[in-house]
């Protein structure tokens, strides 16, 4: 499984060619890299990129056979401090520009929160988040358009897109194929869902299975009244032969990016993973 991955960052901050092969020692083959989250040593604030930067780091994975498979620009699009929500979208379409220099195709971000700390708040679901949400994607959307590029979104119940329906709405209203899905089907799960999680994952599937360009992958468990959602793939609730089997029909080969494992667990992640992969 050439396309099973893990996010850069996951890893902590490390210099580009500690990171590289730290990522390969674990025998993964792509990542999400999260520059100002994955890399330490280089400055990254805005302005700051250039296609000989891009080049250097994408060099520096391709030695060790790591595909870059989606610049993560973490980035609250409904920000409520309207300066602040500039200067991140203003940070997202710098990625935008030169995401081919790294050799990838997709820039990657969650919905946003109305809080300042990007935490969930009632009011991420109302109309009037939404309709900042899509001002805002509409504007990187004509950003990406120019260059190339598929600006990824990732929804989830602490966000403006907080169900698969939210997401399909969103696709419905913008309309562009620069505008496509990054799968994290456990950030759709909650303490009133999780025991109908097929038919959320089938509803996902059927609503925009085909604008899926790269999942995530983690687990959930629910204790005590509360659900853990950084648990290893395997190891919680999710049921993960259907999904697998939903991507593996839908999006052969797409991306699998293992999403809050923790180092100890990326060995047994993997391997659970690709053997049921591979026998579904």
């Amino acid at each position: 499984m050439r396309m099973l991955g893990i996010r850069a960052h996951d890893f902590g901050k490390n210099t580009v060619e500690i990171l590289a092969k730290k990522v390969s020692e674990k025998g993964f083959f792509s990542i999400q890299l999260a520059l100002l989250k994955a890399i330490d040593g280089i400055d990254f604030s805005l302005g700051k990129l250039s296609p000989g930067m891009a080049y250097y780091i994408k060099d520096t994975f391709a030695k060790e056979n790591i595909q870059i498979a989606v610049l993560g620009c973490y980035i609250n699009p409904i920000h409520p401090d309207i300066d602040e929500r500039r200067k991140q979208l203003d940070r997202f379409k710098e990625h935008i520009r030169f995401a081919r220099d790294f050799g990838c195709s997709v820039v990657g971000t969650e919905t946003g929160s109305l809080n300042f700390g990007d935490s969930y708040k009632n009011e991420n679901e109302s109309e009037e988040a939404f309709e900042t949400l899509i001002e805002s994607l509409k504007e990187l959307v004509k950003e990406a358009e120019k260059f190339g590029v598929i600006v990824g979104i990732e929804g989830g119940k602490n966000e403006v897109l907080t169900c698969p329906k939210k997401m399909k709405r969103a696709l419905d209203i913008i309309q562009s194929n620069n505008l496509q899905v990054i799968f994290d089907p456990v950030n759709y799960i909650s303490l009133e869902n999780y025991k109908d999680q097929d038919n959320m994952l089938k509803e996902a599937f059927d609503l925009f299975g085909d604008r899926i360009v790269m999942s995530h992958a983690k687990d959930f468990l629910v204790k005590d009244g509360f659900i853990n959602k950084a648990t290893a793939p395997g190891k919680g609730s999710l049921n993960y032969e259907l999904f697998l089997r939903l991507l593996k029909e839908r999006k052969p080969f797409v991306n699998i990016l293992l999403d809050e494992v923790a180092e100890a667990d990326m060995e047994e992640s993997m391997k659970f993973i690709r053997n049921l992969y591979d026998r579904i």
